[in-house]
């Protein structure tokens, strides 16, 4: 199993709140894969590079970094992008456009559950999802 973290629940790991440190270093324990994809890392630079303390926020994404897994926005989850998009539009249901890349990102890589508070990443028909969050 891959647990593919979504922005907000990478931000508590990285801070190491709300539990979601210790959920993650659990799961690594039994031999599961932890990691956010590329658009996560962007919005969580974003974040950073808007932060009042940009310096030492830098420094914990690096140093969260070299313990996760970066999963790429490829071709293949580009299709799945459009897959889900078209789906969730036929079903009037809008989602984020960071949401869908990591739906996409998560269904190509195959056995794998997003990690995430957010309520809208549910709304994706077959996508696995749970909260670390305590």
């Amino acid at each position: 199993m891959r647990f593919l973290m979504d922005t907000n629940i990478a931000g508590h790991y990285i801070n190491r709140r709300h539990g979601v440190f210790d959920k993650a270093r659990a799961e690594v324990a039994h031999g599961n894969p932890i990691g956010i994809g590329l658009p996560v890392l962007a919005e969580l630079v974003a974040g950073i590079e808007h932060s009042r303390s940009r310096d030492r926020n830098m420094k914990s994404l690096k140093t969260a970094l070299a313990s996760l897994r970066v999963w790429p926005f490829d071709s293949p989850a580009a299709f799945e992008y459009g897959r889900i998009y078209a789906e969730l539009a036929r079903l009037g249901r809008p989602v984020g456009v960071v949401d869908m890349m990591i739906a996409a990102i998560a269904m190509t890589l195959g056995n794998c559950t997003v990690v995430s508070s957010d309520s809208d990443l549910l709304a994706i028909p077959g996508l696995k999802v749970v909260n670390w969050r305590a």
